[in-house]
């Protein structure tokens, strides 16, 4: 739907999907009741809860309206506060599809621009025609490239990406029974079905008690599974592409020069079936209103289980110049950290500097110089008199750093002159590039 001028609309149906879940709560309730032919006068309030909703998104849709102009996004919306949003698409960090599963079943779907910086800034399109989707992501991605308008509107011959990883789902089900999350669920449901046999009368009581934690066991579990299920990442001109989801299917692209850092997590019941799990920081955290968990979420998962031979693959499409033999920590570190000490390592490169450490669960990060925000030397009461040191280097991302940690002295200090070396030139040679 579109007007003379330019501008657009969202498909009709977005108040329905857009309140979805709010409706769907309401009409579980009223349904038993309506079915049951009983009379719903006492359930008005909640009829009207559901009218107000509906005549509250039927406004948000009748007051928004976008257009591309030039090389920005536009969006307007707002009844009484009137708000003129430009985004300016050379800034774009990604350009996702997201198709929640009401949005599915009602044939749309949403389209979201991921800006730079930690302020949330982000351009949503929610929803518009399924069909649409496609030509206008490939569209707002040329112009985001710099090509001219008549170059974008042609039509170009879809290029088919090589798919890199995708994760099966038995091997995605029994990853999720063996991490953390899946242990603790099997000890909730043993500890239920024990309690059945042994004293039946106490189970309601024990059920009723710990509803809110059964319950938010069992929601971890699923959503995992939701967000993991076939993933799939492929390489294509623009980026890294992740498709993947069962009810809600995501479809992001993670553009060059968009990774902070990359982390590869291998639990200890994990190494044992040869089984790795491969993050990435991104840049540009997100909190729109009405984004899921995974999609708030700067840390984002490439690899939910694999085999390493499948995450060095995607390794050397994210940092290609990475280190790869790491240096283990001076034997005296065991008096400081018994359990972590087998596991502290680290190495660089030119471009990159690569961190290794855990207890029970080992974790390696690699942080491209190019992104180092800062360099900070840190030597504890405990290292003072073991004569350690730690340097960490920070990011503009917040959950992956590289530190290298408990180091001799002379080394830390050494290596600290060399990572700022490093990373100055990086920089300069990411500008000149």
């Amino acid at each position: 739907m579109s007007d003379r001028d330019g501008w657009r609309r969202l498909h009709p149906l977005s108040p329905i999907v857009r309140g979805g879940r709010a409706t769907i709560a309401i009409a579980i309730v009223i349904l038993p009741t309506a079915l049951a032919g009983r009379s719903t006068k006492h359930d008005l309030p909640q009829l009207g809860f559901v009218a107000v909703l509906v005549a509250l998104g039927f406004v948000s849709w009748l007051v928004t309206r976008w257009r591309i102009e030039d090389d920005d996004l536009r969006i307007e919306t707002g009844l009484l506060r009137r708000q003129s949003l430009r985004f300016p698409l050379s800034q774009v960090q990604a350009i996702d599809v997201v198709r929640p599963g009401l949005a599915r079943l009602f044939g749309v779907a949403e389209l979201r621009l991921r800006m730079g910086g930690a302020s949330g800034g982000t351009a949503r399109l929610a929803y518009l025609n399924a069909r649409e989707v496609e030509p206008l992501r490939e569209r707002l991605l040329a112009l985001a490239r710099g090509a001219p308008e008549h170059e974008e509107e042609e039509e170009r011959p879809q290029v088919a990406g090589r798919v890199l990883s995708t994760v099966p789902t038995g091997r995605l089900v029994a990853s999720i029974l063996v991490s953390d999350v899946g242990i603790a669920a099997e000890l909730v449901l043993a500890g239920l079905i024990a309690a059945l046999v042994l004293a039946p009368s106490a189970t309601a009581g024990l059920a009723g008690g710990g509803a809110v934690w059964i319950i938010s066991v069992f929601q971890l579990v699923w959503r995992r599974f939701n967000q993991e299920y076939h993933l799939t990442v492929t390489e294509a001109p623009e980026g890294l592409v992740l498709h993947g989801g069962l009810v809600a299917i995501t479809s992001e692209t993670i553009r060059p020069g968009r990774v902070q850092a990359v982390r590869m997590v291998e639990p200890v019941g994990w190494r044992m079936l040869g089984w790795v799990r491969l993050e990435a920081d991104i840049a540009g955290r997100q909190r729109s209103e009405g984004e899921g968990q995974s999609q708030r979420r700067s840390l984002r998962t490439l690899l939910p289980v694999g085999s390493r031979a499948t995450a060095e693959v995607l390794l050397d499409h994210l940092v290609p110049d990475r280190p790869r033999e790491l240096v283990r920590a001076p034997r005296r570190v065991r008096w400081k950290s018994p359990l972590r000490y087998r596991m502290l390592a680290w190495g660089r490169t030119d471009t990159c500097v690569a961190t290794r450490s855990g207890r029970l669960r080992r974790a390696t990060n690699w942080v491209p110089l190019v992104k180092a925000q800062s360099f900070r030397r840190v030597q504890g009461p405990v290292q003072r008199r073991l004569r350690l040191a730690s340097v960490h280097v920070d990011t503009a991302g917040r959950n992956v750093h590289a530190v290298v940690r408990d180091r001799d002295v002379a080394e830390a200090d050494g290596a600290l002159e060399e990572l700022v070396a490093s990373a100055r030139a990086a920089r300069r040679g990411n500008l000149a590039a």
